[in-house]
């Protein structure tokens, strides 16, 4: 089989996603959606990933590493009252008929306005509400509570499969692409207290898929170039 070319690598999409042609598995890109909840109208964006991939996150709902039919990042309003966030993204899940296993992550952020990354057919999606924000290092103690949602959410796509080891390390470029792109954007921040990484590839099947995704890697490169430009988007936005 014969891969078809590439997209441009490093194109930025502002606020909408754009299909292009993939490599090895379709690209995969968020659905904006809307619904309304106590009145109000809140919006979220949901990848309908399928049989046969994997993801690794930090969501409040599926998180963990393991197989996920779908991903959810879902709007809810300021000052979030509920105690029960996963189960809240499992009934938004339930309501677009999302079946199997999947992840879920929720902000306070504006969903409407996402932006999104490629590079070289690595995907990245993110929402930021950067109001609350800080330092990981802080002199304060932390909290064993639930924390308010803001949030910079990424979710990143990748069109091949990753080693376990990999899928984690993914996970950690990502994070570190994010911080660059904040203090590139000037803000003294390493992100706020709830952010969420959620990366997904397809399933190797058997096989060992990539082991490496440092920044330093093909993929991982790939990745990290595609979530600094989004984050950077994203933030400068804001400032």
């Amino acid at each position: 089989m014969i891969d078809p070319p590439l997209p441009t690598a490093g194109r930025l999409v502002r606020g909408c996603a754009i299909g292009s042609v993939g490599i090895r598995p379709p690209r995969q890109y968020g659905e904006l959606l809307d619904r309304r909840e106590d009145g109000l109208g809140l919006h979220h964006l949901v990848w309908r990933l399928g049989p046969g991939w994997r993801v690794c996150s930090s969501a409040v709902l599926g998180g963990g590493l393991g197989p996920r039919a779908w991903i959810l990042n879902a709007q809810v309003p300021g000052g979030y009252p509920r105690l029960d966030p996963d189960r809240h993204l499992a009934e938004i899940a339930a309501a677009e008929a999302l079946d199997g296993p999947g992840a879920g992550l929720m902000t306070a952020a504006d969903v409407t306005a996402y932006t999104v990354a490629d590079d070289g057919g690595a995907t990245a999606t993110v929402t930021s509400g950067l109001g609350v924000r800080g330092w990981a290092a802080a002199p304060p103690e932390g909290t064993d509570g639930p924390l308010p949602p803001g949030t910079v959410n990424i979710v990143v796509t990748l069109p091949v499969a990753l080693s376990d080891a990999a899928l984690v390390n993914a996970v950690a470029t990502a994070t570190e692409a994010k911080v660059q792109a904040l203090v590139d954007a000037g803000l003294d921040c390493s992100g706020t207290p709830t952010d969420a990484v959620c990366v997904a590839a397809p399933d190797p099947g058997g096989q060992p898929g990539e082991p490496f995704a440092g920044p330093r890697s093909r993929w991982g490169a790939r990745l990290a170039r595609a979530v600094h430009r989004a984050v950077l988007e994203s933030a400068l936005r804001e400032s």
